[in-house]
């Protein structure tokens, strides 16, 4: 229980950071050139907030079944996935940079697998559930990557 609380607020300050940087209502981001298979920014909160719920869960647990001499490796990976999820939103919307944050999503989706790699070594069902969060962030990915070409 001590670990999911933990791995909780680490989830939530990366979910507090990224909403106080999202500003889909800014002339810069209203003016960008976006594909047409963009969901609607209501929809973000929808999809990210499961997803951050299942990253804690996951988190906690699979540090809580990693052999002991594996659980600092295991939570440096953890902690470095949080803090390029929480760098994605400040890149896009406050550097106002597509480009950069298509870079930064790309080592986020490498650190994706590669958590989802140590978490399968801990606990196969912590790994299953970052599936989904791994999916989302392709996703974004090439969202990210068509507005950068756009624009």
């Amino acid at each position: 229980m001590k670990t999911l609380f933990k791995t909780s607020l680490a989830v939530a300050a990366t979910a507090v950071l990224g909403s106080l940087a999202t500003r889909p209502d800014t002339p810069w981001y209203q003016n960008l050139a976006k594909p047409s298979w963009q969901p609607p920014p209501a929809a973000f909160p929808l999809v990210w907030t499961p997803l951050y719920i299942s990253l804690a869960y996951a988190g906690a647990r699979a540090i809580d079944h990693a052999p002991p001499e594996s659980r600092p490796a295991l939570i440096r990976a953890y902690a470095l996935n949080l803090a390029l999820n929480a760098a994605w939103t400040p890149t896009f919307f406050l550097l106002r940079s597509p480009n950069a944050a298509l870079a930064e999503i790309t080592l986020l989706n490498a650190s994706n697998a590669l958590l989802i790699h140590r978490f399968l070594n801990a606990d196969r069902p912590s790994a299953l559930l970052l599936v989904p969060y791994a999916a989302w962030t392709a996703f974004a990915t090439a969202l990210t990557a068509a507005i950068a070409t756009r624009n």
